[in-house]
């Protein structure tokens, strides 16, 4: 099989003459978590939205073979691409085993989806053991902490049979347990999957990242290895640019 599952090449995507994304080149291997980093503002999550149909773009988006420029959010969907967002999508009035069972069905009728089954199937048993919510599978999912919600939603892209995970900053408000929770979620899915990992943390993509890809501006800055792109002065001056910014607006708050 080959390991290469999706490729962007020449992407752009413009607002009233902005690039917000300027010729991005970009390939997810299967096999590897491939971090999406810069600051904010680089361009980061406009890509994932051009990449899963969500805004128009130039440029060309190829998985396996097939070109989804052009396609619609459905279309893409079903092609095994699928994302996650910063706040979880999750249906918080059904248990954390009918969110799963639903984004298992999508051939099953929408009454039949509601209907809570005597019987879940397999990999509905096997993707909430994976994702570490077993113990919750009747409880609502909006009761479950920030974390979980995370984990529920990737368990709906699992089930869904999405072979490309797009995740947008999912460590996002989370504490160290659940980071470094959600850090072996992904390695542990990135076995036989492309996981892509929009983020802005550092130390979280040191511990988790297979490769690294730079956004800044809308363009890639750098993309390699973590020791690599770690060690690049030019991405080191724009996280420090970063902070500075971050120290002086603090200041000037207080």
């Amino acid at each position: 099989m080959n390991d290469i599952a999706l490729t962007c090449t020449d992407v752009q995507v413009a607002f009233d003459g902005f690039k917000a994304v300027d010729g991005v080149d970009l390939t997810l291997r299967r096999g590897e978590v491939h971090f999406l980093i810069g600051p904010n503002g680089a361009g980061k999550t406009t890509l994932v939205d051009a990449v899963t149909g969500l805004t128009p773009y130039t440029g060309s988006v190829v998985k396996d073979g097939t070109e989804l420029r052009g396609k619609k959010v459905h279309h893409i969907a079903r092609a095994g691409v699928g994302r996650t967002f910063q706040t979880a999508a999750v249906f918080d009035n059904l248990t954390v085993a009918q969110n799963l069972d639903i984004a298992a069905g999508a051939a099953r009728g929408p009454w039949t989806l509601l209907r809570r089954r005597k019987h879940l199937p397999e990999s509905v048993v096997d993707t909430m053991k994976r994702i570490g919510l077993a113990e919750h599978a009747d409880r609502a999912a909006g009761t479950l902490a920030h974390g979980q919600k995370q984990w529920l939603e990737i368990g709906m892209l699992l089930v869904g049979d999405a072979d490309v995970l797009l995740l947008d900053e999912p460590i996002a408000g989370m504490g160290h347990e659940e980071r470094e929770t959600t850090g072996a979620l992904l390695r542990d899915i990135a076995g036989e999957r492309a996981v892509a990992v929009v983020e802005h943390d550092m130390d979280f993509m040191r511990a988790n990242a297979s490769r690294v890809t730079v956004l800044h501006a809308g363009s890639v800055l750098a993309a390699g290895g973590v020791d690599e792109v770690s060690a690049d002065p030019r991405v080191q001056e724009v996280y420090l640019g970063a902070e500075r910014g971050k120290e002086t607006a603090d200041a000037a708050a207080a």
